[in-house]
């Protein structure tokens, strides 16, 4: 035996990690695998995005779309079992995972890769489970808002036990007024009445009779603020921020926002009544004070931080926090985005988002979206859809699809997105309406009005 035997495994354990960490190291300036989670239109414009980088060696989408499967690799996994999730991560030697919606953040699948050691070094883009209380919770983010000086409606908590105590402070305001269940409500947890009576009797049916199930257990009822409404995209590292194209959305079924909320119904973005001296009043006195108080709360946050504003006059309020980008505003804002945004993301893990620079398309974008027949209520699925082949000049972007017997067929109610950019919202939308002309499927419906309080 020589001397030199004794240094053998040593020196190999040393090389060779040596050898992963350079190799992980050189991958994060090169190219990467990436595990974007979600399905719906959302993901699709981020895949969209996040293919034209030079970054993007791969790109897996769990469950993703029929939109997704054609430009990327779906994967049948549950976005909600992390276990699976994790699985799926090490399978394919995935360098970065992008979440797209609000639920696996509040479940906390950013806590879950920090606590186990073979997942811990790989970035995941989104808060911690406390950070995205500030979309889980509204209660949450209201005391966040209150403390950190923000400026938002007056409101008030209330559980089952104080259901008497809430019907009073109803009594204090002014109509119309504004109940939210407290938990995520896919959407529907906010009621707002304009008759006493009525916002009695719904508070009762919300605490009581558990309306929205656990969601309700607690409702936020809010001073009514009236004004128009928009929304501000911030990505943040949790140190420094870049504030992101502004959108507004369509949310209710009926042309003239009429009829029951959905999920949106289309969005233009940039937002003509935005101007720069309204949204230095934005970044002043919300943007700077949110990313400030994530700081003072130890709030791990690296990520989207969607703020719902309202314009009152001159001024801006903050409506809600949601932790991730908005659905259908993503398929007006991701195509604005010139920067690579994989590099974007890449920085958000090292805390260099400051060293990046954030390039803004200057023409306009705005989508339309198709819905199922009957939707936001009881709808079909299975319609067979035609007409992708002859869009021209517009993006259609896939939100409830899937495949069946080789034809895209509709597979939820908000079917698909039809962006296109123009020189003006007008301009932009009369390229979305023509395109739309060509896609078909069983009991199409779409609001014709989009952009049309603008």
């Amino acid at each position: 035996m020589y001397v030199s035997d004794f240094f053998i495994i040593p020196y190999s354990s040393l090389f060779l990690n040596l050898y992963l960490f350079l190799k992980r190291n050189y991958k994060q300036h090169t190219q990467m695998k990436i595990l974007l989670l979600g399905s719906g239109g959302r993901e699709h414009a981020l895949a969209w995005k996040m293919l034209q980088s030079k970054k993007c060696e791969a790109l897996f989408v769990a469950p993703g779309n029929a939109g997704t499967r054609d430009i990327a690799t779906n994967i049948d996994v549950n976005l909600n079992d992390f276990e699976a999730v994790k699985k799926t991560v090490l399978e394919k030697q995935i360098d970065i995972v992008i979440v797209g919606p609000e639920d696996p953040l509040v479940k906390g699948i950013v806590d879950f890769f920090k606590n186990d050691q073979e997942i811990k070094n790989i970035p995941v883009v989104g808060p911690s489970q406390k950070g995205a209380q500030l979309e889980g919770s509204k209660d949450f983010a209201k005391e966040f808002l209150i403390k950190h000086n923000i400026p938002t409606a007056a409101y008030q908590s209330f559980t089952k036990d104080t259901v008497e105590e809430g019907k009073m402070f109803l009594e204090t305001l002014k109509a119309p007024y504004v109940l939210k269940a407290d938990g995520l409500a896919a959407g529907k947890g906010v009621v707002i009445l304009e008759k006493l009576d009525e916002a009695k009797l719904e508070l009762e049916n919300m605490l009581v009779d558990a309306k929205f199930g656990d969601a309700s257990s607690k409702v936020v009822i809010e001073e009514f603020l009236s004004g128009i409404e928009l929304s501000c995209f911030v990505l943040t590292d949790g140190k420094s921020y870049k504030m992101l194209p502004t959108a507004k959305d369509y949310k209710r079924i009926g042309e003239g926002d009429t009829g029951l909320n959905t999920g949106g119904m289309g969005a233009v973005s940039p937002v003509p009544f935005a101007t720069d001296d309204f949204m230095q009043k934005v970044e002043q006195r919300i943007v700077i004070p949110t990313v400030k108080g994530l700081q003072e709360d130890e709030l791990d946050f690296k990520g989207f931080v969607f703020i719902g504003l309202i314009k009152v006059g001159d001024d801006p309020f903050v409506i809600e926090y949601n932790v991730r980008m908005g659905d259908p505003e993503t398929e007006v804002v991701m195509p604005r985005i010139k920067s690579d945004v994989v590099e974007l993301f890449v920085s958000l893990a090292k805390q260099e988002l400051d060293q990046v620079e954030l390039e803004i398309d200057s023409r306009t974008a705005t989508t339309v979206m198709l819905v199922s027949g009957g939707y936001p209520e009881d709808y079909e699925k299975g319609k067979v859809i035609t007409g992708f082949d002859k869009v021209d000049d517009s993006i259609v972007f896939h939100a409830g699809t899937t495949m069946k017997n080789n034809e895209v067929v509709t597979n939820g109610g908000r079917v698909l997105a039809v962006t296109s950019y123009g020189n003006s919202y007008e301009e932009a939308l009369k390229k979305s309406y023509q395109n739309i002309d060509k896609l078909n499927f069983d009991k199409i419906y779409y609001r014709k009005d989009i952009g049309f309080d603008l």
